[in-house]
């Protein structure tokens, strides 16, 4: 029904809050009074009563006005763009960009007509200024002049458009995408990690040629068990999980006594027969172990030189680092709810906070510690994939939000919506819509910040990256808020500057020299796919998904050039096992179907067999081949034939693995996250196992077409 409070709809628009949508089954639906009160208390208004609103409106509309010059312009470079400054009515104005890299840009002024208005008892002008499409690109500071002061903000020119970077050339390329925890090796300690991944990255591109390796979000989880093992519920986005770190790859471990060594053996081996029969990743012994260990190699010290190393990384990290250090101590000492925590504590400013940080010194510095050995190591993986010839290396996955008891919440306060969490309206998979359970940031502060938080965040996960795949990256340009108390199905959009966010995403990596794939299946608003690749921002196409106006699956010559191309993903069963329907009777046993067994099995057995024809017609698959292994090598020809510039080759697929990795909808009713890598008899499968495989080279050639067909085979 339409609001009741006829100020909440302008109160709404103005903090960017949708009032209506358009649900998965094209309904017209509007949202209600307590949705809109509820999110704008998150942003801390107040508009509980009709009175409350209009007073909310009317602060709103003075909040430029209160401010010299706004917090932060972002611009596209090449484009002009006009902004606004307020001086006292009257007073004279000038101002100036102080460039990044030195200098100072004077920039004119225009004629305004708008009126003088009073502000809080004084009448205030403004002022229109230019600013010039030729500036560089960066970071850059405004600064206003006017009789009696002067005021600063932020400008931040970006790029018009990203594309690929200049080491991939005209070439298209390809690269496996693998869930690091699930590969494990002979001398990795219960799951996969960094050392692994530069072991993956050589292999696939001294033997298979690929040029990447996606790798789920490497975001921190908590810092004591129990863990979490969803990669996508971290609990900061701008810090690594030590959980991936190798002990026996820190230098100082070479240079330790042996029995200290010895020590580091005894509790691996001790670790490996607690693990032994066991077909999960498990991560909260595997911490518990690896956590005993690392101690020993820090109280082993550092070098002069070495010592120097780790200050200049926390120089470059600042207080952030030294704040999530003190958090995760923190945790260990008071509880993984900071919200639950003492009130003295739940700010890090406080001064408790920073006495409780002197007491605990070398606690703090111990997790600080792991934070520069795990950059290191992911440092070394990218090395080892651009020695190995990769021209984009490993390609991180950047999750879309974190937890309200998440360090990121603790550490950056209200620039976090409080109150509200994120999730996804009903749609055809879930009809009574999806809680996350994550806290969003809030737009206006992000602004307040010059996107601060955003800005350090994509910078940290690109610097030892040559890409980054963002996840459901239709949130930078809005959200479904859930005010806490409501269902799912009473949320809101709530709409980001995606101007500026997207923005500040493509400067980042530009600097980088890094690719950027767009996450964008699902719910989206036909303009955002268009926008992203108008900012040389890659979509996501899988094929499974991918069909034309008749539901038919897509013909690979339909598809975008500028998207990364894939058969399945993480969400999905792996093709062998989608092919044998192994999904459908997961949900069967886990009672979330909708409709009968046998009607799913059937309906997908009949989009099998359009795909089966499709492939033998188009000579991708021999005629009458049954074989589940050869149906898979085919759905990869299948995309090989479509122009996308980017091709992705799950790890899964290419050694027959069959297992699901994640099941929606699930928590512990499956073990998602904790599936290790197997092969087609279900049987773990070892990197070392994976390095020998057949298929995966077969795979491998189809990837790089290699080859002339033959048989329906390349």
């Amino acid at each position: 029904m339409p609001l009741s409070n006829p100020t909440l709809g302008p109160l709404a628009d103005a903090y960017g809050i949708s009032t209506e949508f358009w649900d998965w089954k094209g309904r017209h639906t509007q949202v209600d009074d307590a949705t809109v009160v509820g999110i704008l208390a998150g942003m801390g208004v107040n508009a509980a009563t009709e009175d409350a609103a209009r007073a909310a409106l009317h602060e709103h509309g003075l909040r430029a006005w209160r401010r010299a010059l706004p917090a932060c312009t972002v611009v596209q470079s090449g484009q002009e763009a006009r902004l606004a400054a307020h001086v006292p009515a009257g007073a004279p104005a000038a101002v100036s960009v102080r460039l990044e890299e030195g200098g100072t840009v004077e920039l004119a002024q225009v004629d305004n007509a708008v009126p003088d208005i009073d502000v809080d008892g004084k009448m205030t002008g403004e002022a229109t200024f230019v600013v010039p499409g030729d500036l560089p690109l960066g970071y850059h500071r405004l600064t206003l002049t006017t009789t009696d002061w002067t005021a600063d903000a932020t400008l931040v020119v970006t790029p018009a458009r990203l594309g690929f970077p200049a080491a991939m050339g005209d070439r298209r390329e390809w690269g496996y995408a693998a869930q690091l925890y699930s590969v494990r090796s002979a001398r990795s300690w219960g799951m996969g990690d960094l050392a692994d991944l530069a072991d993956l990255a050589t292999w696939s591109g001294t033997q298979h040629f690929a040029g990447f390796v996606l790798v789920n979000p490497l975001h921190a989880a908590e810092p004591m068990p129990p863990l979490e093992p969803s990669p996508y519920l971290p609990s900061s986005r701008r810090y690594v999980n030590p959980l991936y770190i190798r002990p026996e790859a820190i230098p100082e471990y070479a240079l330790m006594a042996d029995h200290k060594r010895e020590r580091i053996r005894r509790i691996h081996a001790q670790l490996d027969r607690m693990l032994a029969g066991s077909d999960r990743i498990e991560r909260n012994p595997i911490w518990l172990a690896k956590i005993e260990a690392l101690r020993i190699v820090y109280d082993e010290g550092l070098s002069e030189v070495r010592v120097m190393a780790k200050e200049n990384f926390v120089r470059a990290e600042g207080r952030p680092l030294a704040q999530f250090a003190t958090w995760c101590v923190l945790v260990n000492t008071l509880g993984m709810n900071w919200r639950d925590w003492p009130a003295e504590y739940r700010r890090p400013s406080s001064p408790e906070v920073a006495a409780f940080a002197a007491q605990y010194a070398r606690d703090v510095d111990f997790f600080i510690w792991l934070q520069w050995v795990a950059d290191q190591q992911l440092r070394a993986a990218q090395s080892a994939a651009r020695d190995a010839g990769m021209p984009i290396g490993i390609m991180n996955d950047l999750a879309v939000g974190v937890s309200k008891e998440s360090a990121e919440a603790w550490i950056l306060g209200d620039s976090f919506a409080q109150g509200v969490s994120v999730g996804a309206p009903p749609d055809h998979y879930n009809q009574l819509g999806q809680d996350w359970g994550q806290a969003p940031w809030r737009p206006d502060r992000l602004e307040d910040l010059s996107y601060q938080p955003f800005r350090s965040m994509v910078a940290g996960i690109l610097r030892h990256s040559g890409g980054v795949r963002v996840d459901h990256i239709m949130g930078l340009f809005r959200l479904w808020w859930i005010p806490d108390g409501l269902n799912p199905t009473q949320g809101a959009y709530v709409r980001y500057n995606h101007e500026a966010m997207v923005g500040i995403l493509c400067l980042e990596a530009h600097r980088a020299g890094a690719l950027v794939v767009g996450e964008d299946l699902g719910t989206v608003e036909p303009w955002v796919r268009d926008y992203l690749r108008g900012r040389g921002i890659l979509g996501t196409s899988v094929a499974w998904f991918e069909s034309g106006d008749d539901g038919q699956p897509l013909p690979p010559e339909r598809y975008r050039e500028y998207c990364m191309a894939s058969v399945t993903t993480h969400d999905m069963p792996p093709t062998a096992g989608y092919l044998a329907c192994d999904h459908i009777r997961l949900q069967h046993r886990l009672g979330m179907l909708i409709e009968d067994l046998d009607a799913e099995l059937a309906h997908a057995n009949a989009q099998f067999d359009t795909w089966r024809r499709i492939l033998t017609e188009r000579g991708l698959l021999a005629e009458g081949e049954s074989d589940v292994a050869e149906q898979v090598l085919a759905m990869h020809r299948f995309i090989v034939d479509t122009p996308a510039r980017i091709l992705c080759a799950a790890l899964t697929d290419a050694v027959g693995d069959r297992l699901t990795q994640n099941q929606p909808g699930t928590i512990d009713e499956y073990p998602n996250w904790r599936v290790p890598l197997s092969g087609p008899d279900g049987q773990p499968m070892s990197l070392e196992e994976v390095f020998a495989s057949e298929q995966a080279s077969r795979l491998a050639a189809i990837m790089n077409d290699f080859s002339v067909r033959e048989m329906g085979r390349r």
